[in-house]
């Protein structure tokens, strides 16, 4: 089905292990209209027939390879999420804290990231307004509860937050 579908799309998840699967083939055969992945390292090493530590220990060449590879825009999860675009521009996001590390975290982020390419974001802005404001919303969190237990509703009760505050400071 993906080779057929000329829409923004982020894939995730499952999504990304029957890429895996399949060599991440059908990415480069798809019309590419934007195709976001927003792999962990785990899932990153399976895209790319490495370990997550191999990964980890090289994450920008890691999101470019991946970028290449697949010819989409590669968010690479984790401390400091990198994200990439397919002629390798790199971006280091600078917020987001430990304490994120849990479940439901990134389907957040996705769905994030998902709202903005509705919302007629590009590819690229999209994934870098979605990690940002993902983090910041966590920061938020953090700073209400402390990294300890946080909990993928924590950080969504403060998206609005993190937006506004965002729009305040662009405005200033």
């Amino acid at each position: 089905l993906l080779p057929d579908i000329n829409k923004p799309m982020v894939i995730d998840a499952d999504g990304l292990n029957l890429l895996a699967a399949d060599s991440i083939s059908l990415l480069t055969k798809s019309s590419l209209s934007s195709i976001i992945i927003t792999p962990h390292p785990g899932e990153m090493g399976r895209l790319l027939g490495k370990t997550a530590a191999e990964v980890q220990s090289d994450r920008l060449n890691a999101v470019r390879q991946a970028a290449s590879l697949t010819l989409a825009i590669v968010v690479l999860k984790g401390a400091r999420t990198v994200i990439c675009d397919p002629e390798g521009n790199v971006f280091v996001n600078s917020t987001g804290n430990p304490g994120m590390a849990s479940g439901g975290m990134g389907d957040i982020l996705t769905g994030m990231i998902a709202s903005f390419l509705g919302q007629g974001m590009s590819g690229i802005e999209a994934a870098k307004a979605g990690v940002y404001l993902h983090g910041l919303a966590g920061d938020m969190a953090a700073a209400d509860f402390g990294e300890a237990g946080l909990i993928a509703t924590d950080l969504l009760d403060r998206i609005p937050k993190a937006i506004k505050w965002l729009q305040n400071k662009k405005t200033v």
